[in-house]
């Protein structure tokens, strides 16, 4: 696969770019260039943020239409992305080393779900209505869109993080710049010409590109009305306090360092394929993973050598083959980034019980051998800190009350999961833990429930009805009489 793209997407037409330089898109499996796309600079953000701005601001344009219109527009353009679906799993794999079986099930199903649940919801949901009020009136509150959204999207589920945002962003009426990681682009212009194809407004959606530099600039452009972000903790920090001085409303979903609570009742043994879900899907690189395993000191040799086998059994390989299981890292520098954690584990007194290296037979490609650390206590730097990575910590506890204590222990509140054999008991003890999601025997966000974090893990919600208000103001009209 090779491909070269020359121009963007932007106000419904391809643009050349306003620099010269291009990004290269190279393979995490193969290291092999995959091909490229123009890197977006600041005046191609002004050109797509005024198109948006136009599409949103036409007094006969997208934010004025009738729900049911928007509706069916949306739903053109999950039609023609299903029409592109396995061309889309294929560059997302090539590019960040996603298991072609993991990139069918999220990228390549999640995207149309998402544009078809709004929709519906868009149907579904009034625009207004009226309350009656205590002061002899009664009161018309209006759902109103925000506006032009800056959405800037990660590199490792890059089309369903995407439309996490714009989905909703599209049913509320607002008009988007999408800016994606440099890691993964070649699936970004295939969505731009599925946009194209499905016959959405010109303005509506608009892609530019480009690293840091560029998010940045669009965050803080005067013609941005709402900013949405996935990625790291300390991206988000910056993003957040740009906003704030704005006074620009934003969207933080970000890292994560959540624990599996294996209660002392749990049968792991019939749990594998919920347990590789819940702490190794796509590589380890996957925000919401369990990471930190908690278990009963009675059981902790057992925990342990369950997750050893889980571990030391997955398929290690080429992301495009489906009995793949587990890939390679996105780039060198992120391997560099997880084996460094490994070695500060191993400096703090973790035992290792399986991985710990590179995979001997894989002589290409950024890959890191699943790891599990035993012996590791929750102040350890690879118990508290985001590794992104294929690396568990097996952490054990006294009692409910200390597993809930080391739960909680932590900066971050995005995911997490209870395993027992007593569903209303998990269900106790999840309520406990101070964190924005979280699964009983199994984790999986579902797009009818709102998604997000607590502390280090962001601000605000997406996917549910609330991923929907989150692109709208409220306006309340006084009516008297």
């Amino acid at each position: 696969m090779s491909l070269s793209y020359e121009k963007l997407y932007i106000g419904g037409q391809w643009v050349s770019p306003h620099g010269h330089d291009v990004i290269p898109v190279v393979s995490a499996s193969t290291e092999e260039v995959l091909g490229s796309v123009p890197l977006g600079v600041e005046a191609d953000v002004d050109d797509a943020v005024a198109a948006a701005r136009r599409a949103f601001q036409d007094p006969s344009g997208w934010s004025s239409w009738e729900p049911a219109r928007r509706a069916e527009v949306m739903e053109r353009l999950a039609d023609a992305i299903d029409a592109r679906k396995d061309e889309m799993v294929r560059r997302i794999s090539s590019q960040n080393g996603m298991p072609i079986s993991i990139a069918e099930q999220l990228e390549g199903a999640f995207p149309s779900i998402l544009l078809r649940y709004y929709a519906n919801l868009l149907r579904e949901s009034p625009a207004e209505e009226k309350r009656p009020g205590l002061l002899g009136g009664t009161t018309l509150v209006r759902r109103r869109p925000m506006g032009v959204v800056g959405a800037i999207v990660p590199w490792n589920f890059p089309q369903a993080l995407a439309f996490f945002k714009i989905a909703p962003a599209m049913a509320a009426g607002c008009t988007v710049v999408v800016k994606p990681s440099p890691e993964t682009v070649l699936d970004t212009f295939l969505l731009a010409e599925a946009v194209e194809e499905a016959g959405v407004p010109a303005g509506v959606l608009n892609f530019v590109p480009g690293g840091r530099e560029v998010g940045a600039y669009l965050v803080s452009h005067p013609g941005v009305d709402k900013v949405a972000f996935t990625g790291s903790t300390a991206a988000g920090r910056a993003i957040g306090e740009a906003c704030g001085k704005l006074l620009r409303p934003v969207t933080l979903e970000l890292g994560g360092k959540s624990a599996v609570i294996v209660l002392d009742d749990a049968d792991l043994s019939t749990s594998v394929e919920q347990l590789f879900a819940t702490s190794f899907i796509n590589n380890g690189q996957t925000c919401y993973l369990g990471s930190r395993i908690l278990a009963p000191r009675a059981k902790y040799d057992e925990v342990v050598d369950v997750f050893t086998g889980l571990a030391g059994a997955v398929v290690v390989g080429d992301p495009l083959d489906h009995g793949t299981q587990i890939g390679p890292m996105v780039s060198a520098r992120h391997r560099e980034r997880v084996e460094s954690y490994i070695a500060k584990g191993r400096a703090e007194g973790a035992r290792i019980t399986v991985g710990g290296g590179r995979p001997e037979q894989l002589d290409r490609g950024w890959y890191v051998q699943p790891t599990v650390f035993a012996d590791v206590d929750n102040n350890f730097t690879i118990a508290q800190e985001e590794i992104f990575g294929p690396v568990l910590s097996v952490i054990p506890y006294d009692d409910v009350d200390d597993a809930v204590r080391i739960a909680n222990d932590s900066d971050y509140g995005l995911g997490g999961s209870v395993w027992t054999s007593d569903p209303d008991r998990a269900v106790e003890v999840a309520k406990r833990v101070d964190t924005g999601t979280i699964g009983i025997n199994a984790y999986l966000p579902d797009p009818t429930a709102p998604f997000g974090g607590v502390k280090s893990s962001g601000l605000g919600r997406e996917l549910g009805p609330e991923g929907l208000t989150a692109y709208q103001h409220l306006q309340s009209v006084y009516l008297t009489g």
